[in-house]
C-alpha cells in the first residue's frame, strides 16, 4: 500500500495532520507494507524569502482579518497541535517561501529521510522560529537530519529538484487537490485535511480490505 501525502512545512495543519497519521499508522494491522511518499505542496508560492513584517500581520492583510482575530485563530491551532503532542510558537514564526525546503526534502527522500526532513523542517518553523527559506538554515537542518552539507549546498545554489517539486504541484491540480495536507491511498480513495485518528485508520483499512489479492 502506498500513501502519498501532499504538504506544505508552512502549513499547521500538516503538522497536525503527520501526527495523527502516524498515530493511525500505529495501530493499523499492516503498517509494515504502508510505504509513504512526500509530495510537494506550496500553499504560497509567491512568499517572500525574507519580511520583516509580522506573520501575523501578512496573514491579516491577506485574509481581510483583524490581527486579534488571527491571533484568536492561532491559539485555538495551537491547542489543537499540544494535544498531538506538538509545542506551536506561532508567536515565533517567520514568513517564508518553502520552495527551497520542499527541494531539499527531494533530496533527502533519495535516502530515504524525508520524513525526517519533514519532521524537522515542521519543528523549526512551527516551533523554534527558524527561517526555512534561509539556505544556511536549511543546510544546517539537512546535516542534522544526516545528509552531506557540500552535497545539499550544491542542491540548493542549482536548479537540482526543480522539475520534481513541480511535478508534485502538477500532479496535485491532475488530481484535484486544493488543499493541505491531503493523503492519497494507493490513488483509490482521499484524506482532505488533517482528519481525526479514527477517520485516518478507518480509511487505512477500508483500502487494504478491498485491495486485489494477489
Amino acid at each position: 500500500m502506498e500513501v502519498e501525502i501532499w504538504s506544505d512545512v508552512v502549513c499547521p495543519w500538516c503538522y497536525i495532520g503527520k501526527r495523527r497519521f502516524e498515530s493511525a499508522l500505529a495501530l493499523f494491522d499492516h503498517a509494515e507494507e504502508v510505504r509513504i511518499t512526500w509530495r510537494s505542496f506550496e500553499l504560497d508560492p509567491n512568499a517572500s524569502k525574507a519580511s520583516e513584517v509580522p506573520l501575523v500581520d501578512l496573514i491579516a492583510k491577506k485574509y481581510g482579518l483583524t490581527v486579534q482575530a488571527v491571533q484568536e485563530s492561532n491559539r485555538r491551532i495551537t491547542d489543537l497541535a499540544a494535544v498531538e503532542g506538538l509545542h506551536y510558537r506561532l508567536d515565533l514564526a517567520q514568513s517564508a517561501n518553502s520552495f527551497d525546503a520542499h527541494r531539499m526534502i527531494h533530496l533527502a527522500s533519495e535516502t530515504g529521510l524525508a520524513d525526517a526532513a519533514e519532521e524537522r523542517l515542521f519543528r523549526s518553523y512551527f516551533s523554534e522560529g527558524g527561517r526555512i527559506s534561509d539556505r544556511r538554515e536549511l543546510t544546517d537542518i539537512a546535516v542534522e537530519i544526516g545528509l552531506d552539507r557540500s552535497a545539499v549546498r550544491e542542491v540548493l545554489v542549482g536548479d537540482a529538484y526543480v522539475s520534481e517539486v513541480r511535478a508534485d504541484e502538477a500532479l496535485a491540480m491532475d488530481l484535484g487537490i486544493s488543499g493541505v495536507p491531503f493523503f492519497a491511498i494507493d490513488r483509490r480513495y482521499g484524506i482532505s485535511g488533517a482528519q481525526d485518528v479514527d477517520t485516518m485508520l478507518r480509511a487505512l483499512n477500508s483500502v487494504w480490505q478491498s485491495s486485489p489479492v494477489d
